[in-house]
């Protein structure tokens, strides 16, 4: 069986230059590929487009490479948390594509199943459809959309196998599945490594054919983005 595993962070990330782009899985600060971003900031690779849901907050995830200046492109949903994203934005430093969040999965999608664009209702009508292909099927219109055309994918798994097979928790499952299926080269972080055949084929979301290399990473902060509690009632 072929053994996907390289030795680390650094030796999954070599091969990331300057200008290329990146899908990179995670929803708000969950799920996010905390040890190849931080590689990448280390590493000082520039110019990269970015495609994310969102690009974490200030001084955690993609926030990160924002920071350093590192992303020329963001292709996301929203701006969420992140208030040096939305200075970059308002500024005109960061060039921004904002697009509805089913299209943003969807296009990943598509790009996985070999598929060279999509057509879609969301933002026919609006300044999403500006300059974009538009036909009508059935009396409704909808936009062309083209599949993402990524060098890199990069995700964040709960467990890995060494073959590539990846489980995901709870909502890191929104984003990190699609975008697995759909980079050039897909690279897979995990909380924890077995061996092949260790992991219950039934709960696998993310078959090992889309990775093409995996390593277990580690320190990993799992930060909550808005942190909310309530009183906790006085008992009587």
């Amino acid at each position: 069986m072929i053994n996907k595993v390289v030795s680390g962070v650094d030796e999954a990330i070599h091969d990331i230059a300057d200008g290329q782009t990146l899908l990179l899985g995670g929803f708000g600060l969950c799920g996010i590929p905390e040890n190849c971003i931080a590689a990448l900031v280390k590493k000082k690779v520039m110019s990269l487009t970015c495609i994310s849901n969102n690009a974490g907050v200030d001084n955690f995830g993609i926030g990160l490479l924002l920071q350093q200046h590192q992303v020329k492109k963001m292709i996301s949903s929203y701006v969420g948390e992140n208030a040096e994203f939305e200075r970059q934005l308002l500024s005109g430093e960061l060039e921004v594509e904002l697009i509805p969040q089913g299209t943003l999965a969807t296009r990943c999608m598509a790009a996985g199943y070999g598929m060279p664009a999509i057509f879609t209702p969301a933002g026919v009508g609006t300044e999403v459809a500006e300059g974009k292909e538009v036909r009508n099927f059935n009396g409704k219109d909808y936009l062309m959309e083209y599949a993402f055309d990524a060098d890199f994918a990069i995700v964040k798994a709960w467990k890995g196998d060494t073959a590539g097979n990846l489980i995901y928790r709870s909502t890191s499952r929104n984003f990190n599945p699609v975008m697995a299926m759909a980079g050039k080269i897909t690279i897979a972080e995990v909380e924890l490594l077995v061996e092949a055949g260790e992991l219950d084929p039934d709960q696998i979301h993310t078959p090992g054919i889309y990775v093409h290399r995996v390593f277990q990473g580690s320190h990993y902060e799992k930060r909550i983005e808005q942190l909310t509690v309530r009183t906790k009632e006085p008992k009587n």
